[in-house]
């Protein structure tokens, strides 16, 4: 018994590994990230609220735990994250539109992203939204502007909207895990994104998207709370509090490797069928 309990966990043990081996190599690092909190053992705040959900989890008798009915419980642990999440700011659940949201957000100095900034960026875009886009953060365009997308990659998502999808850039609503530019356009930090998430939860609450696309690695983990890589998840459907979600590849990922539009696109039309939007010629985008 134990020698097979022994294989066991070396199998799980090296499927994470490969799985973790597979993201760095995808997104082009040489190996581990490594942040001042890692370094350090610091805990961010969405770790600490997350090992707080799974102590009042466990402290369930096996009799309740049996006699719950799924549906409520799934639902109760929803409500219980949302309100663990929006605790991080008082005031913050109570605002009632996305322009009460900006100015709740202010001049944010919430993390260290604000120091090296132009601009806060928020987000734009209808915000009454059947489809949301959430990327991973400003580039040097967006710091600059203070829009989301409007850079290289932005030109290339505007492409996908309007020509793959028929729809006007107008009509949806397009925003980013985090607000801020991280220095030298490099990967969100683990503390950086959970000082901006309650804003981002906050935004797809208001807008009520039946749709959310999350473009990349750092949108698709952040959203749906796992370490799959992109290359796993995307192509099939996903869902975060209730919404339907369809990662695909980051924008500026498709820069540089443009052979990879045909997968977006295939991501596309599904997104497309379950808006019930019709098929749109000339075809993909280029």
């Amino acid at each position: 018994m134990s020698t097979r309990l022994t294989e066991l966990n070396d199998n799980i043990i090296f499927a994470t590994l490969r799985d973790y081996v597979e993201q760095l190599a995808e997104e082009g690092l040489d190996g581990p990230p490594m942040s001042p909190a890692s370094l350090h053992g610091e805990c961010s705040p969405r770790t600490a609220a997350a090992a707080g959900e799974g102590a009042r989890a466990s402290a369930l008798s096996p009799a309740a735990a049996r006699n719950e009915r799924p549906e409520a419980g799934a639902s109760r642990a929803a409500s219980g994250a949302a309100a663990a999440l929006f605790s991080a700011y008082p005031g913050l659940e109570e605002t009632g539109d996305l322009a009460e949201l900006r100015a709740f957000i202010g001049d944010c100095r919430r993390c260290k992203l604000a120091g090296g900034r132009t601009h806060l960026v928020f987000g734009v875009g209808n915000p009454n939204a059947r489809l949301m886009f959430v990327g991973e953060g400003p580039g040097a365009d967006e710091d600059a502007q203070g829009e989301p997308f409007v850079g290289r990659a932005g030109q290339l998502l505007t492409d996908i909207i309007e020509r793959g999808m028929g729809m006007g850039r107008a009509e949806v609503y397009i925003c980013n895990v985090v607000k801020c530019r991280p220095p030298e356009n490099r990967k969100p930090e683990p503390g950086e994104i959970a000082a901006c998430e309650p804003f981002l939860w906050r935004q797809i609450d208001l807008v009520r998207p039946q749709v959310i696309v999350a473009l990349g690695s750092v949108a698709a983990q952040s959203l749906l709370k796992v370490k799959t890589p992109i290359s796993r998840l995307r192509g099939s459907w996903h869902e975060a509090r209730g919404i339907r979600v369809m990662p695909t590849f980051h924008p500026a990922y498709l820069l540089r490797n443009p052979a990879d539009k045909r997968l977006v696109w295939s991501d596309v039309q599904q997104v497309m069928k379950a808006l019930g939007l019709p098929a749109v010629k000339p075809g993909r985008p280029r």
